[in-house]
C-alpha cells in the first residue's frame, strides 16, 4: 500500500492554505452562536423545506460535456501573488533579508514575539563587514504555504522559519535548496487539549493519557476529536505522522496502520482550518478534544481552566533556513540575526510570549523522513473519509449582480479547483437567478461526470434577481435524495455568491431547516458582503472564503483538497 502511495507524491506536495492563505486570504472562522434557539428535529426539517419548496420553481437544464483539462494537478501553481500575505515588518537597512514566518510568532500581541525582535534589531545599527547597516523583513505566512512558494519557486525569501522541521524535510526532498542556520529559534511543544471532564474517564478506561489513548477513545466513540488540515498545520501533520506511528510503530504506512486510521477517522467530526474554528467548535461543545501547540494554550486562562495538555509528536522548535545560496552580505545579516534572537534578553522576551516552554520534552517517535511525511499526507487525503463518499452540491449564483468580472472569475476558479475534488465522490451542480436550475444531477465525479461538470459551469449566464436560499434549499434536498442511494455518504453544500439575496426564502426563513439538516454549507463569496453568507455558513460550523481575484483559486483548491 505505502509504495502505491508514493507514486502519488507528485500530484499533492506540502498544499498549503489555510492557516495563512484563508486567515490572512479570507477565511471567516464562524462561530455556532445561538444555534440551540432555532434547532429543529430531521424530520421537522424535511417537512419545512418540502413546503417551501413547493413556491419555487426548479428548472432543469440539460448539460453538455466540455474538455477536462488535466494538464496542471499541481495546486503550488496557483499560488497568488505574494503581496496577499503583506510584511509585518519591513526592513530598512542597506541589506534587507527577507524571512517567511510561521503565524505564532509573526502575527501580534503574543503572537509577535518575531516581529518584535525584528523590529528591535532593525534599529540596533548592526553593520556587515564593509560598514553597510543590516535589517530584517518578517512576512507572515503559514508553514505548508511558505513551503509551496519556495518549492514552486513562484517566490523566494532569504529564509524561512516554519514551526517544525517536517517542511524543511519534505521541501529539501522536493529539491529545494534550504540550509540550517540554527535548529531553534525558540521552544514550542505540540500537545491534544482533553475536556477536564474526560481525563479521568478515559484514565480509567485506558490507563495514562497519550496520543494512543486518546487516538484509541476516539476510535471506540469515547472522545469527539478534531485536529487541524495536514497540508498547512504544523500541528496537523504532526498529528497525523504522529497517529499513524502509534498505530504501528514499525511502520507508520502499513496496512494495519491505515486501517485503524479509518477507525480513527470514522469518529473525527470534521478537520478544522485552523485553531480558531476548533476553538468555536469546542465552544459550541461539538469537540471534547483538539490539537494546539503549548505557546497558544499558556496564554489562554480559559483553556487552561478547562482542559490538560497532552503533549505528542517532535517538537516545535522553529528552525531557520536559508533559502539558496545567498550573497555573503545577505548570510552575514541572517547569522548576526540568528545571534540576536538567541540572546538572553530576546528569548525571556520569547518566554513571556509563551515559548520556551515545557523545555524538558522530548519526543517518543523519530524524525520521519520525507517520503514517511508525503505519504503520510498522501494517505490522509485519501482515507480521511474512512471509506465514506463525499456527496456534494455547487449552488452557484448567476444573478445580474454577478454578470462580468464575478461570474467569470467563478467558472475559472471552480472548473480548476474541481480537479482536487476525488473520483469517487459525487458532485451535483444548482444555479439560480430569479429562479433555480438544476445544471448538473448528482452522480460519481468520474470522467463522464467531470465533463459534464465542466460544460455546465462555463454554460453559466448572469442575469435577473437573486433567490440564494431557495437555491440552497434545493440543493439540500438533492443531497437528501442522494443519501437514500449512498446512505453512508457525508453531505456538504457549496455556496458561490456575491452575497445578495432580494427574491425568495429569507436566511431566517432557512436557518432552522439548515441546522435540523445538519449539512454544513461552506460559502464563496465574490466581491461579496460577508455577512448573510458567514451566517449561513456558521449554522453547523463550516467556513466563509472571501474569494477574491487573486488567490480563489488556491483557496478553492486547498478548500476542495481537504474536503472532497
Amino acid at each position: 500500500m505505502a509504495s502505491e502511495k508514493t507514486k502519488s507524491i507528485g500530484l499533492i506536495v506540502g498544499i498549503g492554505v489555510v492557516v495563512s492563505a484563508l486567515i490572512v486570504g479570507g477565511l471567516v472562522i464562524t462561530k455556532n452562536i445561538g444555534k440551540k434557539s432555532y434547532e429543529v428535529t430531521e424530520e421537522e426539517a424535511i417537512q419545512k423545506m418540502d413546503r417551501l419548496l413547493r413556491d419555487v420553481k426548479v428548472t432543469s437544464i440539460t448539460p453538455r460535456k466540455a474538455a477536462v483539462d488535466f494538464a496542471d494537478t499541481n495546486l503550488a501553481s496557483t499560488l497568488p501573488d505574494i503581496n496577499q500575505y503583506p510584511l509585518s515588518v519591513e526592513g530598512d537597512g542597506d541589506i534587507v533579508v527577507e524571512i517567511f514566518a510561521s503565524p505564532e510568532k509573526a502575527g501580534s500581541g503574543t503572537d509577535g514575539w518575531l516581529n518584535d525582535a525584528a523590529r528591535s534589531f532593525n534599529k540596533s545599527h548592526n553593520r556587515t563587514s564593509d560598514g553597510r547597516t543590516m535589517s530584517v523583513s518578517i512576512r507572515n505566512i503559514s508553514s505548508g504555504t511558505g513551503s509551496d512558494y519556495i518549492i514552486s519557486g513562484k517566490y523566494l525569501p532569504d529564509a524561512f522559519t516554519p514551526s517544525n522541521s517536517m517542511w524543511g524535510t519534505m521541501a529539501q526532498s522536493k529539491g529545494a535548496e534550504l540550509y540550517t542556520v540554527s535548529d531553534r529559534m525558540v521552544g514550542n511543544v505540540a500537545g491534544i487539549l482533553l475536556a477536564d471532564n474526560m481525563v479521568q474517564t478515559l484514565t480509567a478506561d485506558y490507563g495514562e493519557i497519550s496520543i494512543s489513548t486518546i487516538t484509541k477513545a476516539t476510535m471506540d466513540g469515547k472522545v469527539a476529536m478534531g485536529y487541524t488540515y495536514p497540508y498547512t498545520s504544523s500541528t496537523g501533520l504532526n498529528f497525523l505522522v504522529s497517529s499513524l506511528y502509534s498505530f504501528d510503530n514499525a511502520n507508520p504506512l502499513s496496512d494495519s496502520a491505515v486501517t485503524s486510521f479509518q477507525k480513527f477517522q470514522a469518529n473525527v467530526p470534521f478537520v478544522c482550518y485552523t485553531t480558531m474554528q476548533m476553538r468555536s467548535a469546542m465552544s459550541s461543545g461539538s469537540l471534547n478534544a483538539c490539537i494546539m501547540e503549548y505557546q497558544t494554550y499558556i496564554n489562554d486562562s480559559a483553556l487552561q481552566r478547562s482542559y490538560q495538555f497532552i503533549p505528542f509528536g517532535v517538537r516545535h522548535d522553529n528552525p531557520l533556513y536559508a533559502v539558496g545560496q545567498l550573497p555573503n552580505d545577505k548570510q552575514e545579516v541572517l547569522e548576526k540575526f540568528a545571534e540576536y534572537y538567541a540572546s538572553e534578553e530576546q528569548q525571556k522576551a520569547a518566554t513571556r510570549c509563551g515559548f520556551n516552554g515545557m523545555d524538558t520534552y522530548k519526543a517518543s517517535e523519530p524524525e520521519f523522513d520525507a517520503v514517511t511525511l508525503l505519504n503520510a499526507q498522501q494517505l490522509w487525503k485519501q482515507e480521511k473519509d474512512s471509506g465514506k463518499p463525499v456527496v456534494a452540491v455547487f449552488v452557484a449564483d448567476v444573478s445580474g449582480s454577478m454578470d462580468g468580472d464575478p461570474l467569470n472569475r467563478l467558472k475559472t476558479s471552480l472548473i480548476s479547483a474541481s480537479q482536487y475534488i476525488n473520483s469517487n465522490n459525487y458532485i451535483g451542480l444548482v444555479s439560480y437567478s430569479n429562479d433555480v436550475y438544476v445544471n448538473l444531477p448528482i452522480a460519481q465525479f468520474d470522467l463522464d461526470q467531470r465533463s459534464y461538470f465542466t460544460g455546465a459551469v462555463q454554460d453559466l449566464d448572469a442575469n435577473g434577481a437573486t433567490c440564494t436560499y431557495d437555491a440552497v434549499l434545493q440543493g439540500m434536498k438533492m443531497l437528501l435524495e442522494a443519501k437514500k442511494e449512498i446512505p453512508d455518504a457525508k453531505l456538504m453544500l457549496f455556496v458561490l455568491s456575491d452575497g445578495e439575496t432580494n427574491v425568495g426564502c429569507s436566511l431566517n426563513a432557512i436557518t432552522g431547516i439548515v441546522s435540523g439538516l445538519d449539512i454544513p454549507v461552506y460559502t464563496i463569496g465574490y466581491n461579496a458582503d460577508l455577512s448573510d453568507l458567514g451566517k449561513l455558513s456558521e449554522i453547523n460550523e463550516a467556513a466563509t472564503i472571501d474569494a477574491d481575484s487573486e488567490d480563489v483559486v488556491y483557496k478553492l483548491g486547498a478548500l476542495f483538497n481537504a474536503q472532497m
